[in-house]
């Protein structure tokens, strides 16, 4: 199946209805969307010395991908598949401080950079070792202290990167430090790509938001479409918490409340005053999906004021009606949508990137 988005806006019809109900549709964009792009890992105090390992599994219920994060005596920070070329079992279960991986279930050794480096009774394996018997390694790119893994090839991910650090590049990101206890995770009855479209427009904001509304001059909400790349700028109303911005910044003078970055096909990164929120969205099924807000503070006195205040209350409120908007499409009678030309370019970009990945890879 294939799936059209017409590139001028102001005639385009959303994704059809049914990419959100077919089972088939859903497993198609594993393959071909979440295989193919970038993923938040994690930051580097997961693995805070030399010889340190951290196993994960990446997107569980969706990709359930094991993967298993190393510091070498290098320092260098690396990111591997934990699955023992052997037969298939984890290599490693547990973090901790360890000098090479071993895999418990019959011997095989690997460095801590992956590569192969014993196996018990193999001396009469012919054409052993070979490439394929060193763990699969996946470029790892670090911006201050977060981690993201590729796991397609050709997604310019630094070039994402570096588009965001145009406008938040004068934080310290290096000095941001993980808050549990405002980290959370968010259960939500919805489709993924629902729960990123209601993200990527803020069309819905005096609707949906009453607090987060007079904390924002909704006349001069912004969107800007990059590659890959989403950038929605909330302006601050009154007396709202704003960056404090260098006079080289691209908008000095400005009062600018937060920077919302959304990166394809399932990351949010919230820009305050007080510091970062990180949004991953995790699909487990058709109707269900994982929301992980994970939060790291900067200027503590500033987390309760501006746009970054009261974000579970937000959440909920965006839970509720994406939720509402998932119960809908199952009409009969709703096939698809137009888009608002002038607040819904970020919802038209992500799908029409959707539909280029589905059709060309």
């Amino acid at each position: 199946m294939r799936f059209y988005i017409d590139p001028d806006i102001t005639k385009a019809e959303t994704l059809p209805a049914f990419f959100y109900k077919e089972k088939e549709v859903f497993e198609a964009l594993k393959q071909k969307v979440f295989l193919q792009t970038w993923q938040f890992v994690g930051d580097e105090n997961l693995v805070p010395l030399p010889e340190h390992v951290h196993p994960l599994v990446l997107l569980d219920s969706y990709l359930t991908e094991p993967m298993l994060l190393t510091r070498g005596k290098d320092d260098v920070i690396r990111c591997m598949t934990n699955v023992c070329t052997h037969r298939g079992n984890l290599v490693a279960h547990h973090p901790g401080k360890k000098r090479n991986l071993q895999c418990m279930y019959h011997g095989r050794r690997f460095a801590l950079d992956g590569t192969f480096e014993y196996m018990p009774e193999f001396s009469e394996a012919k054409d052993f070792p070979r490439a394929c018997d060193h763990l699969h390694e996946f470029p790892v790119i670090k911006w201050g202290p977060l981690l993201f893994a590729g796991l397609g090839s050709d997604f310019p991910f630094q070039n994402v990167i570096d588009k965001m650090k145009e406008r938040v590049g004068f934080l310290p990101l290096d000095e941001f430090v993980l808050e549990p206890s405002r980290s959370k995770d968010y259960l939500v009855n919805a489709h993924w790509a629902l729960y990123c479209d209601n993200y990527l427009e803020g069309f819905h904001i005096p609707f949906v938001h009453k607090d987060l509304n007079e904390a924002l001059d909704y006349g001069s909400y912004t969107t800007e479409v990059y590659d890959y790349l989403n950038l929605q700028i909330g302006y601050a109303d009154g007396d709202a918490e704003v960056f404090d911005l260098p006079e080289d910044h691209l908008d000095y003078g400005k009062n600018v409340g937060a920077y919302y970055y959304w990166v394809f096909p399932n990351m949010m990164f919230n820009f305050y005053p007080w510091g970062l929120s990180i949004n991953v969205v995790r699909p487990i099924s058709e109707n269900r999906t994982k929301v992980s807000f994970i939060s790291y503070v900067y200027d503590e006195q500033k987390v309760d004021s501006g746009a970054g205040a009261l974000l579970d209350k937000v959440e909920r409120e965006d839970e509720f009606v994406v939720e509402g908007v998932h119960k809908g499409i199952r009409s009969n009678f709703y096939q698809a949508g137009r888009f608002s030309p002038t607040r819904e370019k970020g919802v038209h970009h992500f799908h029409q990137l959707l539909a280029q990945f589905l059709n060309t890879r």
